[in-house]
């Protein structure tokens, strides 16, 4: 089972009291994550990736083993620790300000 950790606001939306469990088939990639976990809470379909493009929205960041995995491509194997349970894969709300 992979461990995801989702901000606050998007826990409230799909009504989720804490850390979100997913079984995901081999290989496991940020895309087969996402995917099943948008097959699993389709209210939050469009909040991390746009609905058209599929592509991480602008001020969402991925993080697994303690580094920023936003840019890497969403193809690319997630960490072992990530796939075992072992880690969680966090997906974060960036700031901006000025």
């Amino acid at each position: 089972m992979i461990r995801v950790v989702l901000p606050q606001h998007l826990r409230t939306l799909a009504k989720l009291g804490g850390e979100l469990r997913l079984e995901v088939a081999a290989p496991v990639t940020q895309r087969t994550l996402l995917d099943a976990l948008e097959a699993l809470h389709p209210e939050l379909r469009g909040t991390i990736r746009d609905h058209a493009t599929r592509k991480r929205r602008a001020f969402v960041r991925f993080f697994a083993c303690g580094e920023d995995w936003s840019h890497q491509p969403p193809d690319a194997p997630l960490p072992e620790a990530v796939t075992s349970g072992s880690e969680p894969f966090v997906v974060l709300g960036a700031l901006a300000g000025g």
